[in-house]
């Protein structure tokens, strides 16, 4: 009742208060100019790196809409956004991309990429295993090991050679990515990306880096012919994994940046940001247009396109269905005026009334009326340390009279949303790691779990069969599933993870999650966005939750079942 209340009055006071983008007040404390009149003005401030890029963008949409103006200031890091201006921002104001309080979306994005020439004699070899940080950093640092074939273990001797741009953004996120002193980076330095290139299509046993945006041939969209990516062995195990192997083509490696299976450290993304989401004709105008036609300046600008998918999800949240009803009502104002004030009145009386009302309600009533869903991400996962973690998404803990309590973790049951109902297996049946051992379901909608240990079962959680919603709840405490006397505990726990090694596992189970719920917004199912993700792009919590049963079914088969 008081969102409806707060609309009313809200669309009162527009009727005598129009506001442009920007206020003035706001504007001055931001430094941008204001001597703009009409309602076709916009103020636009932006960090200092993505002036020229903003500059085009706002050039550009004057010339196809001549009775806009739009005014570009600068946005320095020591300010904070205000009013309802739009900010064009990228990664390294990191403490406006993570408040949570702020609208934002993603315009594109800029990625840092290592190249190798496409005739080097170990190239296969390197496709295969990869290059982790750790081993760019030898290369660059180590002038004794600075050679490819003793990482690659190869008896030909060659000397390898490496290139970088004199640009102190690829510099920082090489030294970002590699952890290394910039004083330690061993490279030759190249005035411009072009000749980065053109010295890595010249030599067979040249390395080097630069953006994205350099290696792309715009005729064919992929990378310049002579040159190839040299993938990244992000979880540094050995060998590029499938869900790392994002390189068969630039829009396969732009979806992967996309969905997070790209080091942060070299990738960043370019926001649009306000205190609320824009509602201005004029903003809206602006933003749609970059979305579409103005994407093509993000490669004149050295910057990367978004996906079609994201571009899609970009214009449904910018759609205003209120339009066409505001517009209907303009010609209404000359006559109607004394009505509006006259509704303006009794909105006010009632607000009083209501917020009378409002302060006399339990704290608990008023909390669950501004309840908001969560996002979902790394930051709202409990794991409790002490406890064994398997690729199943379960928990174990031996108990002091040697048998092991097992139950499902918290990354799971925030994917699944309140859970309804469990089927568990009976005290006295043996079970082995592996196998299901339990399936949880919520409203007909379920998955199969598979059990952590191999063992006996000797007692099940009687309080599930009651309330299975306390594994949501509690899952680590009230909601464990079953007491199994354990049979193979020693060798099975070498397999799991504890403590931050099952943080660094959940980054890669993340990545695998955005990169299923992404198949979905591929697919063109737009309407699957909202429940997907929130303003900004972070997933949304109880991600499954709204998805109907044959989602279900693929995420058994395409993420669950590929853990093991």
């Amino acid at each position: 009742m008081r969102t409806i209340l707060f609309l009313i009055i809200g669309s009162s006071l527009l009727y005598f208060c129009p506001v442009g983008l920007c206020s003035t007040a706001d504007s001055h404390q931001q430094g941008v100019q204001t001597n703009i009149s009409g309602s076709n003005s916009l103020n636009i401030l932006c960090s200092p790196e993505l002036n020229s890029l903003t500059t085009s963008w706002a050039n550009e949409f004057v010339k196809l809409n001549p009775s806009q103006k739009i005014i570009v200031g600068n946005f320095t890091d020591k300010q904070s956004i205000s009013g309802s201006c739009i900010n064009f921002v990228s990664d390294r104001n990191s403490a406006l991309i993570n408040d949570k309080t702020t609208w934002k979306m993603i315009l594109g994005r800029d990625a840092l990429v290592p190249i190798i020439n496409s005739k080097n004699p170990m190239l296969e070899e390197i496709c295969r295993q990869g290059i982790s940080a750790e081993e760019f950093a030898q290369l660059f640092t180590d002038n004794e090991n600075q050679n490819l074939e003793n990482l690659f273990q190869v008896d030909q001797k060659v000397s390898f050679r490496y290139y970088i741009t004199d640009n102190e953004s690829v510099k920082a996120s090489i030294i970002s990515f590699t952890k290394i002193n910039s004083d330690d980076l061993k490279a030759s330095i190249m005035k411009t990306a072009e000749e980065v290139v053109a010295a890595v299509q010249k030599d067979i046993y040249a390395l080097g880096f630069c953006k994205l945006i350099d290696v792309r041939d715009p005729k064919t969209n992929e990378v310049l012919e002579g040159i190839k990516l040299i993938p990244i062995d992000k979880n540094n195990n050995g060998r590029i994994d499938h869900f790392e192997n994002i390189y068969s083509s630039l829009d396969a490696f732009n979806r992967g940046v996309w969905i997070g299976k790209y080091p942060n450290s070299l990738c960043g993304n370019i926001y649009a940001i306000s205190t609320s989401k824009p509602t201005d004709k004029n903003a809206l105008e602006f933003l749609t247009w970059i979305n579409t036609a103005g994407q093509q300046f993000l490669n004149a600008n050295g910057y990367s396109n978004l996906v079609s998918s994201e571009r899609q999800a970009n214009l449904e949240a910018l759609a205003e269905p209120q339009n066409d009803q505001a517009q209907n009502q303009k010609p209404l104002l000359s006559t109607a005026w004394l009505i509006v004030l006259i509704a303006f009145v009794i909105s006010v009386i009632i607000l009083i009334r209501v917020v009378r009302y409002i302060k006399n309600r339990k704290l608990s009533e008023l909390d669950e009326d501004i309840e908001i869903t969560p996002a979902f991400d790394e930051n709202s996962i409990l794991a409790p340390k002490g406890l064994y973690f398997d690729k199943s998404h379960t928990w174990a803990f031996m108990e002091p009279d040697g048998n092991v309590k097992i139950g499902l973790d918290d990354f799971m049951q925030h994917v699944t949303g309140l859970l309804t109902r469990i089927k568990m297996k009976e005290p006295g049946e043996k079970v082995r790691k592996g196998e299901k051992i339990m399936t949880i379901i919520q409203n007909g909608k379920q998955l199969d779990i598979s059990s952590p240990v191999s063992g006996t079962i000797i007692e099940k959680n009687q309080a599930l069969a009651e309330d299975s919603s306390l594994i949501n709840s509690n899952p680590y405490s009230t909601g464990w599933v079953y007491m199994i006397e354990p049979k193979n505990w020693l060798r099975e726990i070498q397999f799991m993870f504890m403590a931050e090694k099952y943080r660094e596992w959940l980054q890669d189970e993340f990545i695998r999650l955005k990169d299923f719920l992404a198949s979905y917004l591929r697919s063109n199912k737009t309407v699957y966005a909202h429940i997907i993700l929130q303003d900004g792009g972070e997933l949304t919590d109880n991600v499954l939750a709204d998805f109907g049963p044959e989602v279900w079914e693929d995420f058994q088969m395409k993420f669950i079942d590929t853990s093991k």
